[in-house]
């Protein structure tokens, strides 16, 4: 079993950052492909960005490509999704899941986070 909790959301301005953490654990964890996802009210969950379990190679949604950095802390069991030039359109719910590859697809990870809030003011 892995277990994922998710920490750092909060308010930030238009073309503010902020960094979110995802914080594992479990034995399989560091064999896990780490991705983020994101939600609003009565939307479907939105892939960000994934990560492999190496943190060789990463992934991106054309919505954050450029802006939005993820990348992984081996030794401690940490992915991390570093948000710039914020948008009110980032305002999500941001999920951290984890599972065998680093798919965009949400029902492919197996693993989920209780979520946490990101908030951009206009």
């Amino acid at each position: 079993q892995v277990q994922l909790a998710e920490s750092g959301g909060g308010l930030v301005p238009t073309g503010g950052s902020l960094k979110l953490s995802c914080v594992g654990s479990g034995r399989t964890f560091s064999d896990q492909a780490i991705a983020w996802f994101r939600q609003t009210p009565g939307e479907y969950r939105e892939f960000v960005a994934s990560i492999t379990w190496s943190g060789s190679t990463t992934y991106y949604a054309d919505a954050v490509k450029g802006r939005f950095t993820i990348s992984r802390d081996i030794d401690n069991n940490i992915v991390y999704l570093q948000i710039s030039k914020a948008k009110p359109d980032d305002t999500a719910l941001y999920y951290c899941a984890g599972g065998f590859s680093p798919r965009s697809e949400w029902d492919t990870y197996d693993y989920w986070g209780q979520g946490t809030q990101v908030t951009v003011s206009s």
